[in-house]
């Protein structure tokens, strides 16, 4: 074997040692990850699970067995329709189904109308001129620094105000949807999708005589349907799981589901301190769940694409 050989192998086997490295390195980095994401999803994964596992309990085995079991013991799916046949007279005998219908309201009404106006206000933000335009923007955006739960009081004195709190009637759906009809960080959202749109077609547009209004609904918002969807879902799933807001301002009649399902389903033959009967509880929070989880599901890609689309320009 000659020297020139020698070089050559040593060569080769430092090389291959170094491949070797590398890929012992990626694959260790890979089972790390694929590790911490399997552990991360067992966390999120369980409640789920747990919460089906109930919602097909009996009620002998929810109210008196002692060991927590990975499988109901006995299968019941006529949990989902006691779920809808439960009524107590501590609710003035409203069942599940009014609560969902009073949420079903709610969630229309104040998803239908914030939008609206995030596409307003957008729209005049982002393509109309007119003086202090970028300071009303820069003073909507500083509102966002200040904490919801900050916001509470002065809401609840203004809606008191206006004989909406606990009014039963009408007064109870507005106390629950005005106050929150405006939401900045969705204008915001909205607004940098629009000025992503060419100003070109907003003059050629111009050109040929078409107005604002008709531009907005013409060309803005078709080309803005992701971020639509994108708002109209995360105000539907916002509206629809509020619960501290509708428990203070709402009448009993009109609260919404999830603030009626914490202190429901007890059971009637315990007196008045009856047990909460989980299986009822955990059925009814299935039915509540799947709508947004079937939601998200089949509009996840527009939420990711309206997201994605609104980093793009400032």
């Amino acid at each position: 074997m000659t020297a020139q050989q020698n070089i050559k192998i040593k060569a080769d086997y430092k090389e291959n040692k170094k491949l070797v490295a590398q890929k012992t390195a990626s694959i260790v980095s890979k089972t790390g990850i694929y590790i911490f994401l399997i552990i991360m999803a067992f966390i999120v994964l369980v409640p789920f699970y747990w919460m089906l596992n109930v919602s097909f309990q009996s009620t002998e085995e929810v109210l008196n067995s002692t060991n927590m079991s990975l499988f109901p013991k006995e299968f019941s799916p006529q949990n989902y329709v006691s779920v809808f046949e439960y009524s107590s007279s501590q609710t003035g005998g409203i069942n599940f189904m009014g609560y969902l219908t009073n949420t079903l309201i709610v969630a229309v009404f104040s998803t239908i109308l914030g939008t609206l106006f995030s596409i307003f206000v957008a729209f005049a933000l982002a393509r109309l001129n007119f003086k202090g335009r970028e300071i009303i923007f820069t003073a909507l955006l500083a509102t966002m620094m200040i904490p919801g739960e900050m916001m509470v009081i002065s809401n609840f004195v203004t809606v008191s105000r206006l004989g909406w709190v606990n009014q039963d009637g009408v007064g109870s759906y507005l106390a629950m949807i005005v106050p929150f009809l405006v939401s900045i960080f969705h204008i915001y959202l909205l607004r940098q999708t629009f000025k992503q749109i060419p100003n070109e077609l907003y003059y050629a547009a111009k050109v040929d005589g078409c107005g604002d209004f008709k531009y907005l609904w013409s060309v803005m918002v078709p080309m803005a349907q992701s971020s639509i969807i994108t708002i109209v879902i995360l105000k539907l799933m916002g509206t629809w799981n509020a619960y501290i807001w509708p428990n203070l301002v709402a009448n009993e009649k009109y609260k919404l589901v999830t603030t009626w399902l914490r202190s429901s389903f007890t059971d009637p033959n315990a007196g008045a301190d009856g047990r909460t009967l989980f299986n009822l509880q955990m059925a009814a929070t299935v039915t509540v769940t799947v709508p947004l989880l079937l939601l998200f599901v089949f509009f996840r890609k527009y939420i990711m694409s309206g997201v994605s689309r609104s980093g793009v320009k400032g």
